[in-house]
């Protein structure tokens, strides 16, 4: 496959969706950095991980560590200020009145994508790429693909550069999701992916089961745990 020269900038947050969207990228562009946001997670181990996952990405793919660039860790605290979640505080996951889980986090997807697009523009990067999908996701509606092609609009506009969002994951369930990594990377990504991500609302680390570590009951773990046992049983 021939590589993009334009660079690309990764919204690596740590998780399965953001660390297969990174190897996505590495297989396409010439130049791939990464940009993780602190923003009083309560599943802060995932900022952790990710540098053990860029450090396998290293050790096991020669060819990637060549065009693996920065990685950029920004404070996104403000998003803590304007109230409490279940994603940022110690708040039982349930439905709101609203009809979305109350892991949604209002404006941070927005959010991210406005300081990633301001990093991409002073690193001379065209190219973002987010984990965000519409199949296997809550409800969140700064997840859906109108939200992110309408954020792509109003971002090229408002810097005057041609800034495009790409989400790979967009139409893929998690088991595609895995299978898409399976593709990419074989066996050794699909390690990495299990072992070196984390995706646990709950931020539990305690237990490893056969699709990665969590507590296996939040939603996070329950998606990741029937897309696991989808891809295996379709791959048999």
């Amino acid at each position: 496959m021939a590589r993009n020269a334009d660079g690309a900038l990764v919204l690596f947050s740590g998780g399965q969706d953001s660390a297969t969207c990174l190897a996505w990228a590495l297989s396409r562009f010439d130049r791939v950095e990464t940009v993780g946001f602190d923003y009083g997670q309560r599943h802060r181990v995932e900022l952790d991980v990710r540098n053990d996952f860029r450090a396998e990405v290293i050790r096991r793919f020669p060819d990637w560590a060549k065009r693996l660039g920065d990685d950029h860790r920004l404070d996104a605290g403000v998003i803590g200020q304007l109230g409490a979640t279940a994603m940022t505080g110690d708040i039982a996951i349930e439905m709101a009145e609203n009809g979305l889980p109350n892991t949604f986090v209002p404006g941070r997807n927005l959010l991210f994508f406005t300081l990633a697009a301001a990093l991409a523009y002073r690193r001379g990067l065209r190219v973002i790429v987010g984990g965000m999908c519409e199949t296997d996701y809550s409800g969140y509606p700064d997840c859906r693909d109108d939200t992110l092609k309408a954020q792509q609009v109003a971002l090229s506009l408002g810097l005057d550069r041609r800034i495009t969002i790409e989400t790979p994951l967009m139409w893929l369930d998690k088991a595609e999701t895995f299978a898409l990594a399976r593709d990419i990377g074989g066996e050794p990504l699909l390690d990495m992916i299990i072992e070196n991500t984390h995706t646990c609302y709950l931020g539990d680390r305690s237990a490893r089961h056969a699709w990665g570590y969590g507590c296996g009951t939040c939603p996070a773990c329950t998606l990741r745990s029937g897309g696991w046992s989808k891809f295996k049983a379709e791959a048999a």
